[in-house]
């Protein structure tokens, strides 16, 4: 036998398997191809040149140095190395280089191209001058229907081709977002319109104006026939599951193809809450599943070889084609198929490949997705798969079974690429979210896959279709009861804040996690204890020292631009007066209150910054009663309303004007609107009467109370403006003594059209404004301001002080004190 030392190799039987590693050079060119498109699209156009040599030549430095390095550790380890780019990997890097600088310089010309392309034109030049024109546009996008404070609208995305103004016609390709009449929403996905309106700029965004339609919309040519085919199959999809509950029937067709139409915003922010958002929209998870399905279907009626390409391929088109074109949908089919390519033989470095070369393909044909926070998303998610599963995986493998691991370092690994950019998002860093997904990762696939089966089984005969409908239901309900639970946790996400500064050391923490992960993973102890801390941490609310203050009476929340008011009727009871427009904020406020029941709900009037957050005040409390303005408009939100309200047999009212209440520690008045005055018909959108605020019948329908909370008099006055307010002035001067209050919550966010002799009858000591911060109304007006401070009320602002907490009186004057939640 021929020993070792005669210059033999041991068998290849013998040998140790070699750990597969990721190919990196690719997902370094996807890297340079971002951030030449962000170069193209954010840097001033006459920079951009100077802006791309800057970067060629710091990459050029830095793969100078990097060359270096490589040969250095080459000649060390006894490898050849004849110098700079001779030896093997020295030569990478420089070509590595060459290529990343070639491509951030197409990606910045291509961008450049585009935003050119988007902001000069006709349609942008006409939209600079607000011009009324007439034109043909093709729908690329479904229609969503909007609250807005007046009435109803729909939006939808189509693509110019013909427009006329200024006496003159252009064939256009220029990509716009049409506002119309609630009449749009059943326009056809593909067909061709004739369309009119009024153009207006786009806020950025790759929209080169916006069209604000004014008429029905006439249709010249139908969509063709895949474009129908796949409305008969999102049609059939959505009967499949018609007669589930609400919530299951609406999310069986949002985790198949994206279609969210009629979704509970309470439950959306419910799934943002445990980190389940991404079931929600259209994803790569979606496509994966769906190809990997008739994948296998393939294979078990004997289709090989290019036969298995040909069908993943028509799964990839069926599913873009179901779940639309547009670009959030193009970039989860890439993602989906790099995932499908991870999954195979030799999947770390085909899957990072394959990473690299989708994001450079989709930014050289789509460069605006490189400002999308969807598309950061999608490629951190599938990059935290690729790159750090494995290891995590395992780790965790060493002392727990295989397919356990997986589940819990897939998405683990997933959740910390994407943290700093949730957090920058939300401003909340998720605790559950690692957990939830883990408990609905059983049941999305079959989820998925049954229900595209009763939507392919519906276009044949919908009550078969039924059946598997109603298995995909049953899973859907199990995703909707883990995504409630894990929102009503006491500690199911922290606050993190969105500065420069939180950001920057989240995201270090999250880098400092990768090395150290692996480590942490393989100790069994250590994982179970840090479990056992987090489950204690997220069961148990932590306290928040003095907060709320002792003594407090009436909260101002900070919600936006909106109100919503707490009074307090006793220990975690409470009165609230308007929700504002987001469930989460309003949320978090009665969180923080520590309020569980709702004695009384009152919803001044139905504009969406008063009424469109209900679900927030509804999500894990208790409400009695919902008390709401004479005047139904907006009818959408106006009806939102009663149907949650009915869902949760809570009775809902108009109050009598004059009518008094007393609840707990609560007495509310009711003195306005007045009978008989209450006028249905709002302005029309875009009109000079709503522009300036002057009468709009939702508004001056508010209901105005006079409330006393345990010896603090409070005026809320909703949305009120001068014709309301000179009636509401009328009655409190006819009444004995007039209004003297503690508190006035000043009429409609601090608009300017308000009537001074009515905030000089009420004397109030303290003014509340509920404000959103770098609001486009100029609220509130700086005059209006000046006005009451000269008259002696101290004035606080939402926007500048957050939330707004009046105490009893605890001085000898009788004083009412006020804190603020930033101090």
């Amino acid at each position: 036998m021929v020993g070792p030392g005669h210059g033999t190799r041991p068998c290849e039987a013998d040998a140790p398997e070699e750990t597969p590693s990721a190919d990196l050079r690719m997902p370094v060119l996807g890297a340079a191809t971002w951030v030449g498109a962000l170069v193209g699209l954010l840097v001033p156009l006459r920079a951009i040149p100077v802006a791309v040599l800057a970067l060629l030549a710091v990459l050029g430095v830095a793969a100078r140095l990097l060359d270096r390095g490589v040969g250095r550790r080459l000649r060390a380890a006894g490898l050849p190395s004849a110098g700079p780019g001779a030896g093997p990997g020295t030569g990478q890097v420089v070509r590595t280089a060459l290529a990343a600088g070639l491509l951030l310089a197409a990606a910045a010309g291509v961008a450049t191209v585009h935003r050119v392309g988007t902001t000069t034109g006709p349609v942008s030049a006409l939209a600079d001058e607000r011009a009324s024109v007439r034109g043909e546009l093709v729908v690329t996008g479904d229609p969503r229907e909007r609250s807005g404070p007046f009435s109803d609208y729909v939006v939808v995305r189509g693509r110019l081709t013909v427009v006329e103004g200024r006496g003159r016609a252009w064939e256009v390709r220029s990509p716009v977002l049409v506002v119309a009449p609630s009449d749009w929403v059943d326009v056809p996905l593909g067909s061709r319109l004739a369309v009119s309106g009024r153009l207006v700029p786009a806020e950025g965004g790759d929209l080169a104006a916006v069209l604000r339609a004014r008429a029905d919309p006439e249709v010249l040519e139908p969509p063709d026939v895949w474009w129908r085919g796949a409305a008969e199959v999102r049609a059939a999809l959505r009967e499949s599951v018609d007669h589930r509950p609400p919530d299951q029937a609406v999310l069986v067709p949002s985790l198949v193809v994206g279609d969210d139409a009629g979704l509970d915003p309470a439950l959306a922010e419910d799934f943002a809450t445990t980190g389940l958002t991404h079931l929600l929209a259209v994803s790569g998870t979606n496509l994966t599943l769906i190809t990997a399905f008739l994948l296998v279907l393939a294979q078990q009626v004997g289709v090989r070889g290019r036969g298995r390409v040909v069908v993943a391929v028509v799964g990839i088109v069926g599913f873009v084609l179901l779940a639309r074109t547009e670009p959030s949908v193009v970039r989860a089919a890439a993602m989906g198929t790099v995932a499908l390519l991870g999954m195979g033989r030799n999947g770390l470095r085909r899957g990072t490949r394959s990473l690299g070369v989708a994001v450079t393909v989709l930014l050289l044909f789509q460069p605006w997705l490189a400002t999308t926070v969807g598309f950061a998303l999608s490629v951190l998610a599938t990059a935290g798969i690729l790159l750090l599963a494995p290891s995590w995986r395992d780790a965790l493998a060493r002392w727990m079974p295989r397919w356990m691991a997986e589940a819990v370092a897939v998405p683990a690994a997933a959740q910390l690429a994407c943290t700093p950019v949730v957090a920058g998002i939300s401003g909340e860093v998720s605790i559950v979210a690692v957990l939830a997904n883990m408990l609905v990762a059983p049941v999305v696939g079959p989820a998925t896959v049954l229900g595209l089966a009763g939507g392919l089984v519906g276009l044949v005969w919908t009550p078969p279709s039924r059946v598997p409908g109603t298995v995909a239901a049953w899973c859907v309900g199990w995703i909707i009861a883990v995504a409630r639970w894990g929102a009503a946790l006491p500690l199911a996400s922290v606050g993190w804040g969105t500065s420069v500064l939180a950001l920057a050391l989240l995201t270090a923490a999250c880098l400092a996690a990768v090395p150290l992960a692996p480590r942490f993973l393989v100790r069994p102890r250590l994982v179970l204890l840090a479990c056992a801390l987090t489950a204690v941490v997220v069961l148990v609310r932590p306290p928040t020292p003095g907060w709320p203050p002792e003594r407090w009476a009436v909260v101002a929340c900070d919600v936006g631009q909106g109100d919503a008011l707490v009074l307090r009727v006793g220990p975690g009871s409470a009165v609230v007066v308007d929700t504002g427009p987001d469930p989460a904020s309003v949320d978090r406020c009665l969180d923080r209150l520590g309020v569980d029941h709702v004695a009384l709900l009152v919803l001044t009037h139905f504009h969406d910054d008063h009424a469109g957050a209900v679900a927030g005040v509804l999500d894990g409390r208790d409400v009695d009663a919902i008390d709401v303005s004479p005047l139904d408009e907006p009818r959408t939100t106006a009806d939102d309303v009663r149907d949650l309200a009915a869902a949760r047999g809570i009775p809902v009212s108009v109050p009598a004007h004059g009518s008094v209440r007393q609840v707990g520690d609560v007495r509310l008045e009711v003195l306005g609107p007045l009978p008989g005055v209450v006028r249905p018909a709002a302005p029309a959108a875009g009109s000079p009467r709503q522009r300036d605020g002057e009468g709009s019948g939702a508004n001056d329908a508010s209901l105005v109370l006079l409330a006393e909370v345990a010896g603090v008099s409070v005026l809320l006055t909703g949305d009120v403006e001068p014709p309301a307010q000179r009636t509401l002035l009328r009655t409190v001067a006819a009444r004995p003594g007039g209004v003297d209050v503690d508190v006035l919550k000043v009429p409609h966010h601090g608009s300017r059209h308000q009537v001074q002799e009515l905030l000089a009858a009420v004397r109030a000591e303290v003014a509340l404004v509920s404000v959103g911060a770098d609001n486009t109304y100029g609220h509130p007006d700086p005059d209006l301001l000046h006005t009451l401070e000269a008259g002696g009320t101290r004035v606080f602002r939402t926007d500048l002080a957050g939330d707004l907490v009046v105490t009893r009186p605890t001085t000898e004057d009788g004083s009412v004190g006020v804190v603020t939640g930033r101090g």
